[in-house]
């Protein structure tokens, strides 16, 4: 059976298509103000990347913020249980998962099945998600990818009191004229993030074998502030963790 799963978020809409539980295609496209336009052009490119026509896909469905514009899913399934079965699907020992993405952060214990019994949110604070990032490496005049490796050329430590990206970015600004070097601030910002999602895991409690999906998975100053943050040796990613959600989505759409 053919399936695919279409994450729809705020900034990026991912595609993966699933055939008898092996991944064959992906697609991504930034998702911009047409969101129905991007859900299209993010399937043609699973669809074209598997070699197949869209046409094959026998079973669609549909999550993130923008799910609701995916007019040719089968149905829904909300981010919680996208990211949850995501993970059991690279992870099957998974027991907690985080997914950070551009605008929001969550975090979900799971079941040997993959199915989440517990959860938690962030505020809806872009200081608690990747944008927080994006908008301080705007800060540094660097870019997002220079700010992972920058992050682990410090290993001091630099609080940041601000609870919100407007305020951290006139503490970077205030640091940078105190001249302190761009890796210590660099620290600081990933630390200051990984504070906020480790907070959000410890609600539903640190269980073994964690799990990180969302863009900012890609990020290694960041997962080595959340190691720093949890306590932990490991913290388990996929190869490409922005297609966490997508995969679940799938593996649903497979299920069912």
């Amino acid at each position: 059976m053919i399936t695919a799963g279409i994450d729809c978020g705020a900034k990026n809409t991912k595609t993966i298509i699933l055939q008898d539980g092996e991944i064959i295609g992906k697609g991504m496209v930034l998702t911009g103000l047409e969101q129905e336009k991007a859900v299209e052009e993010s399937l043609e490119q699973a669809a074209k990347d598997a070699g197949i026509l869209k046409d094959d896909v026998q079973k669609i469905y549909a999550t993130g913020s923008g799910s609701k514009t995916v007019k040719m899913a089968d149905d829904t399934l909300n981010d919680i249980q996208a990211m949850a079965k995501g993970a059991h699907f690279f992870f099957p020992n998974a027991r907690t998962v985080a997914d950070v993405g551009a605008e929001e952060a969550r975090a979900a214990k799971i079941d040997e099945k993959g199915n989440p019994v517990d959860f938690a949110i962030n505020e809806k604070c872009a200081a608690g998600a990747g944008v927080f990032i994006e908008g301080m490496a705007r800060a540094l005049d660097v870019t997002i990818e220079e700010m992972g490796s920058l992050c682990l050329q410090s290993d001091k430590e630099i609080p940041m009191n601000a609870q919100c990206v407007i305020f951290a970015e006139s503490e970077v600004v205030g640091l940078i004229h105190s001249n302190t070097d761009k890796p210590e601030i660099s620290k600081a910002i990933h630390d200051a993030l990984a504070s906020r999602i480790a907070s959000i895991i410890r609600r539903i409690g640190v269980n073994e074998d964690i799990v990180m999906v969302g863009g900012v998975g890609s990020n290694p100053g960041f997962i080595s502030a959340m190691k720093r943050e949890l306590k932990v040796d490991s913290i388990y990613i996929p190869d490409e963790p922005q297609f966490g959600a997508a995969v679940g989505a799938a593996v649903v759409a497979a299920e069912g």
